[in-house]
């Protein structure tokens, strides 16, 4: 579904993002993770048209979508959400998730219907009428999920959605997650809460200053040293491999 190739990215003399190559597979989730300033949300604004690529070619079902503006890649289904929320402070929850139907769906009644069914899906009816900007942090992180899902995607890219929430409502994201991919919406997701994206992952792509130093499956991560010493460290890679093991992974 979605092809990176050779994707590289400066910014001056800086380089964000250095030869990254790699593919998400339709149907599937792909965890992207990395230490801070791995290059992982810059990877994610060069996919999304945020960023022009400084190199490299990006495809989204079989069409080159290197360089097109934000609102042509998310129009093919490639929607994306950001580490910092940026929902509509002044307008109510209802209202900021009616912004995301409307991209496909001009008939008010049915982007109202897609509206309401996404409210649902992400857990915030109770705050239907609240303004945006009065939410707690972990119901603006849903309401950003919430607005992307109404625009109908493909490939959803989720930035951190589970950041500062608590344990129940990184549980719910889970299960909504695991709901919409049997729905056929496909991910990539960057997150530092391995407890939460490596049982879900299909795929992990881990990149380090800049560079994707491995790509594999979640078990096989785990036990990658480069991994193991760039990111993960021995106490997690242990723990995960654990529990792998007590459950028969």
């Amino acid at each position: 579904m979605l092809e990176v190739r050779e994707v590289s990215k400066k910014f001056g003399s800086l380089i964000a993002n250095n030869n990254i190559s790699f593919d998400v597979e339709e149907g599937t989730i792909v965890g992207l993770i990395g230490p801070n300033g791995a290059g992982k949300t810059t990877l994610f604004n060069c996919i999304t048209g945020m960023y022009k690529t400084t190199a490299g070619k990006i495809s989204f079902q079989g069409l080159d979508i290197t360089n097109l503006p934000p609102y042509k890649v998310a129009r093919l289904g490639a929607v994306r959400t950001f580490q910092i929320v940026h929902s509509l402070k002044e307008m109510s929850v209802f209202d900021n998730i009616l912004i995301g139907a409307y991209l496909r769906e001009k008939n008010t009644e049915k982007a109202w219907e897609i509206a309401d069914q996404c409210l649902q899906s992400c857990y915030l009816s109770g705050v239907r009428n609240v303004r945006a900007g009065d939410l707690a942090i972990g119901q603006q992180k849903r309401l950003e999920l919430a607005r992307a899902l109404a625009t109908g995607p493909k490939l959803l890219m989720l930035d951190e959605c589970m950041a500062g929430l608590t344990s129940t409502e990184v549980n719910e994201s889970i299960s909504l997650i695991k709901s919409l991919k049997n729905s056929g919406i496909t991910f990539l997701i960057v997150e530092h809460i391995m407890e939460a994206v490596m049982p879900i992952a299909d795929k992990v792509v881990v990149l380090n200053g800049g560079i994707k130093i491995a790509e594999d499956c979640p078990e096989a991560i785990v036990q990658n040293e480069r991994v193991i010493e760039a990111y993960l460290g021995q106490k997690y890679s242990k723990k995960f491999q654990l529990k792998a093991r007590e459950e028969g992974i």
